[in-house]
């Protein structure tokens, strides 16, 4: 990616953020906040080539807009630097709430989903009566005539930005999900980085069945949505007043404070610094999508002056308990969990034999014939980009499902490192098939603890099965020393002919499909086991799917 086409990226992403037509001179003002010293003059040259390319359009003298093919852009061209937006974006969140809890004015951040019914608004009453939110202060704002309600509610990000403003430095560090028990938050099941993603962690966590939300309200025991964050030990005390001053005017939602140093709810804390869990804004939402509603729920904070907000109602009376401080493993992200696995594999390149990971995902026996049909039909219909092998295994506990095992991706590392080469799995992405492909999400293997590809059947992103459109298939992107390229080149390209899809070989210092190696470094783009998978749940069969399950023989799979 050339440092030109950074800045028009970059342009792309002012001019989405603005409702109106704009000029060059608020583009370079906004362009040298952001870092990049650009002129008006050069800031219309720019300007010319996106038009050129139809990522802009000219409003006459008001200045130009954003067209749709240019979103798309916005969406696919730097999604490298997407997994670092994601942080900035929340920093710039903190940077810009300017909320004055004194005078109770001032810019807060915020959310807005739809709904479509009073069903909906009366169980988002009910989570935040019970304490569940960020706030009982929303708008509620009717669109249309088809009942279409935009929701919007505070962001816990407004407690962040309301810290800094009191010189307490606020560093978001995991979204994820929350376990209860008897009302008391016991620890997170699942978390990813804000600084390891495309995806915003809540948003990757808001698919149906993820939570349990009304089980909390109902009997005290589920799961949440929530967000962890750190802060310096020696602002506890002041962040725990400024906390309980935020409460008495109607802002909280938070979980649990740990003492300096001390991990809490499975996460740890380092030294010197306190950890803060948050209830997730988008905890109502979820209620209303798991009484099987229909919602649109979206993660898209922005800022927005917090007089606009009233309350939902005056009676908050919080079902959470106190945090229970026992001692509870600290949780582990994937690929932690994964090197164990990636060490054991011995499967030899000459030989063709010896054990691979596995994902095994389980599904009706009913349904085993059409599912190695559609399998079938998947990889005859794109054989570059679809692995072909399977193994059907037995279910460990019910007699009316049975296992589809799949070769993991983390196998092919597993095989370069019995060879002596060091091969770092670095992302998980969706991959649109457009010429060249390109990466259009990615999620770091060492700042989730849920397989990213699992996060991408679940929200429905892919299309192995092309109906309108390039297809989006699951990928994987490895990192490898620069070193050891001829050795792995020629190691990959045996398993690529046994039919192991190797995508791309990428060279140092260059983008392989849009995502981005380490100097010193080469990537390696490779297919999911999982494609296979997701094309049988997109045509509509039940699928329990499963990721990096365990070891099995190579020799002993079969192939479509």
């Amino acid at each position: 990616m050339s440092e030109s086409e950074h800045r028009m990226i970059e342009i792309l992403r002012i001019l989405n953020e603005q409702d109106k037509p704009t000029g060059s001179k608020l583009i370079a003002d906004e362009l040298k906040n952001k870092g990049f010293n650009l002129g008006e003059r050069a800031v219309r040259y720019h300007m010319q080539i996106l038009d050129e390319k139809g990522y802009t359009e000219r409003m006459g003298y008001s200045g130009r807009r954003i067209t749709n093919l240019g979103r798309e852009k916005l969406a696919k061209g730097l999604i490298y630097d997407q997994v670092d937006f994601i942080y900035s974006k929340f920093e710039e969140m903190i940077y810009l709430t300017d909320f004055n809890y004194i005078a109770q004015e001032g810019n807060v951040v915020v959310n807005t989903s739809t709904i479509y019914n009073e069903e909906s608004i009366d169980i988002l009453k009910r989570t935040i009566e019970n304490g569940l939110s960020v706030s009982p202060y929303v708008n509620l704002n009717n669109v249309g005539s088809d009942g279409k309600i935009n929701v919007t509610t505070l962001c816990g990000t407004t407690i962040d930005g309301v810290l800094l403003n009191e010189g307490i430095p606020s560093q978001p560090q995991y979204g994820g999900l929350l376990k209860i028990e008897d009302s008391h938050p016991i620890k997170f099941t699942e978390i990813i980085s804000y600084k390891k993603t495309s995806v915003t962690p809540l948003d990757a966590f808001s698919t149906p069945g993820a939570t349990s939300v009304m089980d909390v309200l109902d009997n005290g025991d589920g799961i949440i949505p929530a967000n962890f964050r750190l802060i310096p030990g020696i602002g506890r005390q002041k962040a725990i007043d400024i906390i309980n001053n935020l409460n008495k005017i109607g802002i909280g939602g938070v979980i649990g404070i740990s003492d300096e140093g001390q991990d809490i709810l499975g996460l740890p804390v380092p030294d010197g610094m306190v950890g803060i869990a948050i209830v997730g804004g988008i905890t109502p939402f979820c209620a209303i999508q798991e009484a099987n509603q229909n919602i649109d729920i979206k993660i898209a904070e922005e800022i927005q002056d917090f007089k606009t907000l009233s309350p939902i109602t005056s009676r908050i009376n919080h079902c959470l308990k106190e945090v229970k401080h026992d001692t509870h493993p600290k949780i582990s992200f994937l690929l932690s969990k994964s090197w164990n696995l990636i060490q054991q594999v011995n499967f030899d390149v000459e030989k063709r034999k010896g054990n691979i990971i596995s994902n095994i995902s389980y599904i009706d026996k009913d349904n085993i014939d059409s599912a190695l049909e559609i399998m079938e039909e998947t990889y005859n219909s794109n054989p570059k980009y679809i692995n072909p092998y399977y193994k059907l295994v037995n279910h460990p506990t019910d007699d009316n499902k049975m296992g589809i095992a799949t070769i993991c991706s983390l196998s092919i590392d597993g095989i370069l490192i019995d060879n002596g080469i060091m091969s770092n799995p670095k992302y998980g992405g969706l991959l649109e098939l457009t010429e060249p492909p390109l990466f259009i999400d990615l999620i770091s293997y060492n700042g989730s603890t849920e397989d990213p590809h699992k996060i991408f059947l679940a929200k429905k992103m892919t299309s192995i099965n092309r109906n309108i459109g390039p297809n989006k298939i699951l990928a994987s992107f490895k990192e490898i020393p620069y070193i050891s390229r001829d050795y792995s080149v020629y190691l990959l390209d045996i398993l690529n002919n046994i039919g192991f899809s190797i995508y791309k070989i990428g060279k140092p210092r260059e983008l392989t499909y849009n995502a981005k190696a380490d100097n010193y470094n080469f990537g390696v783009v490779t297919g999911s086991g999982l494609n296979t998978i997701g094309a049988i749940k997109e045509k509509g069969i039940d699928v329990e799917v499963k990721a990096i399950e365990k070891l099995l023989p190579f020799e002993k799979m079969d192939r479509l």
